[in-house]
């Protein structure tokens, strides 16, 4: 099954049902009227008891690092000076398309979310960012169709995999390069402009729209996630599934039964091998597991997929992706690439699985942004599950490590669908 659909029970509010029950469409994106018609862009009389709301239910951020909502907003609000809010649409990885998928189609939800968080934390300003096209129309036309009384703009950004990281957001939207920042100050305390700023993953802030609108479902709304999955034979899907959904479904859901392993998190989670159809997909499940959610993307792969050409394209798309500005970013993950292209050629030396276990251990933490940290993890977590597959590349060359693209990233590349 491929596509865009939902698993959550009947009635049960998520940011994909609009759509499937039949709403007007408006060149691709939810019609005003539909939007209103639910209670959107509704009055907020009490914006702590929103904020509370938020803190009760747990919402976490859906960037990838799933940060609690709240504990972010009342740091900005908190702040000394007069904060800004950013709707995050910049989705750095690959295999991800959740983002662009709300802002093409549910402009309305995002922007009303940012308008909440704005009530919340004193805002006077908005901004969506974002690198794709059609969702940059789509925002636009919604922005034209429900002038919003809080200013809100559009900052277009190049496609990179940091330029949605937070620091890099505060850097393009203040005219500079969209590359990470030495940390600290955090955005929520020298943002754009050097405002406080709440630097939000458009998920997050459809979640509190829906949140509001459905004070009674909010902790179901909180406990709900966007996942994009994806695998060897070109199958994807957009799928909103409860939190703790085994992974096993997912991958039966869109024809994946047979697979073997899975990249999870996008690039940021590993790669697990045996036991991985038991793991749930929440943050709590996967963290315990030595995983990751990440972004919520997975890719699945089959019998005729070798982790070690999964791991060595990875780590070359990662590094080529690098913003070349910490020399351990550069160095480690240069050295994770080519070592693991080592191996996948049948090079690899003696003391080959020594470093990339030191380097696992090691890389994580030390960069500006966690794109090393993405590679490190990849290299770890394909020696910890994949010890056999590694060990049978000694001086051979299987037909799938022969026939990778690396640096592209194009095995993980999904379209919006």
């Amino acid at each position: 099954m491929t596509g865009v659909f939902s698993l959550l029970p009947e009635g049960r509010p998520g940011l994909l049902a609009p759509l499937q029950s039949g709403a007007r469409l408006s060149g691709g994106s939810e019609d005003i009227s539909a939007y209103l018609a639910a209670g959107g862009y509704a009055p907020l009389t009490v914006a702590d008891r929103l904020l509370d709301r938020i803190a009760a239910v747990g919402l976490r951020g859906r960037g990838g690092a799933g940060f609690p909502a709240a504990v972010k907003l009342r740091a900005v609000r908190d702040a000394p000076g007069t904060p800004v809010v950013v709707a995050n649409g910049e989705e750095g990885e690959p295999g991800s398309v959740k983002d662009r998928w709300l802002l093409r189609h549910r402009p309305h939800l995002v922007l009303d979310g940012i308008r909440l968080a704005a009530a919340v934390t004193g805002a006077e300003r908005g901004c969506v960012y974002l690198s794709d096209a059609l969702a940059e129309r789509a925002v636009r036309r919604a922005l034209a169709e429900c002038p919003p009384r809080l200013r809100i703009d559009v900052v277009r950004t190049e496609h990179t995999y940091v330029a949605g990281e937070e620091t890099a957001v505060v850097r393009r939207m203040d005219g500079g390069p969209a590359l990470p920042a030495a940390k600290p100050p955090r955005p929520f305390e020298s943002g754009v402009g050097g405002a406080p700023t709440l630097v939000a993953n458009v998920e997050t802030l459809a979640r509190v729209a829906v949140m509001y609108t459905r004070p009674d479902a909010a902790a179901a709304v909180a406990g709900t996630h966007l996942v994009t999955l994806s695998g060897g034979d070109g199958a994807a899907a957009l799928v909103e599934v409860p939190a703790g959904t085994h992974l096993k479904v997912l991958a039966d859901l869109c024809g994946h039964g047979r697979a073997g392993a899975v990249l999870l998190g996008g690039l940021f989670g590993g790669l697990y091998g045996t036991g991985w159809t038991d793991l749930p997909l929440d943050h709590d499940g996967l963290n315990a597991a030595g995983a990751a959610l990440g972004c919520g993307a997975l890719h699945f792969l089959h019998p005729q997929d070798c982790p070690v050409a999964v791991a060595t394209e990875a780590t070359a798309y990662l590094a080529a992706q690098s913003a070349r500005q910490c020399g351990v970013c550069v160095s480690g993950t240069k050295a994770l690439a080519g070592t693991l292209t080592a191996v996948a050629r049948g090079e690899a030396g003696d003391d080959t699985d020594d470093k990339l276990h030191r380097w696992s251990r090691q890389l994580p933490g030390r960069g500006a942004c966690g794109l090393l940290d993405a590679a490190a993890r990849i290299a770890g977590t394909l020696l910890a599950h994949f010890p056999d597959r590694v060990q049978a590349h000694r001086g051979s060359v299987c037909a799938a490590c022969e026939g990778a693209t690396p640096e592209d990233g194009r095995r993980f590349t999904v379209p919006v669908p």
